[in-house]
């Protein structure tokens, strides 16, 4: 068997490798150019990927590459103490959640997939495909095209391949909110490394983590209409924490700032698979940041998939047994972090009732027993 994984961000490499490991021949097909080296900001791999990443043995590279950040405090913008939960739980060998740049986790698995002999074909934007029943074809814009006997989209949340197997499928969700990030040097805000400290201010979101270097890993959620893009986003960002008891507003005032992008996720989508197509990731389920878990997500899913296709008697029951065993974990994951979303953008009378609801919330549905769920889940080959 043969598989083509349209996408190059970090499910396409995971899945071509645990297909590997499966006995299975894959090659990866990218939309862009060029790779995505020092593309995105930093993101979270929750201590359930991380086990995931330990069934591709890579798991040590990502760790070392990143920060531990097992634990969350939350205040408010006026700087009450909200409660404190764990950013992940840890594994039985006390592995924790880690904080790393995207670019860096991209790498990791792009070369470890590399190195494995899996290839890699850039400026290859899908267009169409042909199911011919016995093969699948699919037709680049380049005019090129590429046969194999099944094709994995690992596209994320704007998937070519989701409009083609269902021109009808729901399309992605905005969250209202704009999303920005960046690694700085700012004495006014200090904390314990190790430690995301979450503020919910009065009209945005501010996050941030403190390195052993004294480096601070910030990001910012910004309530804002979709396509409602200025031509200077610092001004905006520093008027929405301007009022709030902390010194967010002056770090804003003083670290490079890049473009904002929307965040979205996916509704429940009916169509996972089709004949000889499935759909991986993002491209099935994406979830907003929030929960910390779409690269988890997406290395969970490469696992299981592998799993699947080399266990059943052929590609379509593959396919049934995947979305069998990942539907209803992943769609409660894209639920959950909705929640958390919601809560970052909610009005003036809502920010009070989640203000005083928040410290129940991480009490009965944040803490560790309740969400053994999400990080105790283990995937394995």
């Amino acid at each position: 068997m043969k598989a083509l994984i349209t996408g190059c961000g970090i499910g396409g490499p995971a899945t071509a490798m645990a297909l590997r490991e499966a006995g299975i021949e894959a090659e990866i097909f990218e939309a862009y150019g060029a790779t995505a080296e020092g593309v995105g900001s930093f993101l979270n791999v929750a201590s359930n990927g991380l086990s995931a990443l330990r069934v591709l043995d890579t798991h040590r590279e990502v760790m070392a590459a990143g920060i531990p950040t097992p634990r969350m405090v939350m205040t408010s913008g006026s700087g009450k103490h909200l409660g404190e939960v764990a950013n992940g739980l840890a594994l039985d060998d006390g592995t924790v959640s880690h904080t790393i740049l995207r670019s860096d986790l991209y790498r990791i698995v792009r070369d470890q997939a590399t190195a494995r002999g899996i290839k890699i074909r850039y400026g290859k934007r899908l267009v169409s495909l042909d199911d011919t029943g016995d093969q699948v074809v699919a037709h680049f814009a380049d005019g090129t095209q590429a046969t194999g006997d099944i094709l994995i989209s690992a596209e994320g949340v704007h998937s070519r391949t989701r409009t083609l197997l269902d021109p009808k499928a729901p399309a992605p969700r905005y969250s209202g909110l704009y999303s920005f990030g960046g690694i700085t040097t700012f004495p006014g805000l200090t904390g314990e490394p190790g430690t995301y400290h979450m503020i919910f201010g009065k009209k945005a979101f501010f996050g941030y983590a403190v390195a052993d270097s004294g480096e601070i890993w910030w990001f910012a959620n910004l309530p804002r209409e979709e396509g409602d893009v200025p031509a200077d986003w610092r001004p905006l960002l520093v008027e929405a924490f301007r009022h709030d008891g902390n010194r967010t507003a002056d770090l804003l005032r003083e670290s490079p700032i890049g473009d904002g992008f929307p965040v979205y996720d996916l509704p429940s989508i009916p169509t996972w698979h089709k004949g000889r197509v499935v759909l991986t990731g993002d491209a099935a389920h994406a979830t907003s940041p929030s929960a910390g878990q779409g690269a988890s997500q997406a290395i969970e899913d490469a696992i299981v998939l592998a799993r699947c296709l080399r266990d059943a008697p052929d590609h379509g029951a593959a396919f049934a047994a995947f979305e069998n065993e990942r539907r209803e974990r992943a769609e409660r994951v894209v639920s959950y972090s909705r929640t958390i979303s919601n809560s970052k953008a909610a009005g003036p009378v809502g920010r009070v009732f989640r203000d005083l609801m928040m410290p129940l919330f991480l009490k009965k549905a944040a803490s560790q027993e309740s969400l053994s769920w999400l990080y105790r889940h283990h995937v394995s080959l």
